[in-house]
């Protein structure tokens, strides 16, 4: 395997975790929210990973976000008969994101993200090293 592909899969990883993140930070911030843009309760979302060839000779293997798609558990129900928003039960539809689950989803993208950019910055330092080897 080739540096340069090392360099494609480490930064192939550190987008998919960049969506993720990104993904994570909307249903954090969509959490509370009684209404969405839709009319119903927001409705979590999750990212599916899948391998992607890398490379010229397509030998090595990346990642890539296939596509993302939104979770199938149940909304929230909250008893509040004087929301603006409630049914006739007095009960307010709530988004089915769980903060906890979400925190836990960040920590693990942003710790292989971190992990990545290592990749990256011992691929360089070994590259470097390398090329004064040959200089000298």
């Amino acid at each position: 395997m080739s540096m340069a592909a090392v360099f494609e899969i480490a930064g192939s990883a550190m987008t998919a975790q960049s969506k993720r993140l990104n993904v994570v930070a909307s249903n954090l911030a969509n959490a509370d929210s009684a209404a969405s843009s839709t009319g119903g309760a927001y409705r979590a979302r999750q990212v599916v990973f899948s391998a992607t060839p890398v490379g010229r000779d397509a030998s090595a293997v990346g990642v890539q976000v296939s596509r993302v798609i939104e979770d199938s558990r149940p909304p929230r129900l909250q008893y509040e008969p004087g929301h603006p928003l409630a049914d006739a039960r007095g009960y307010v539809t709530l988004p089915n994101v769980d903060a906890v689950e979400e925190m836990v989803n960040m920590i693990s993208a942003s710790r292989a993200y971190q992990t990545n950019a290592d990749v990256m910055n011992a691929a360089k330092t070994l590259s470097l090293r390398t090329i004064a080897l040959l200089q000298s």
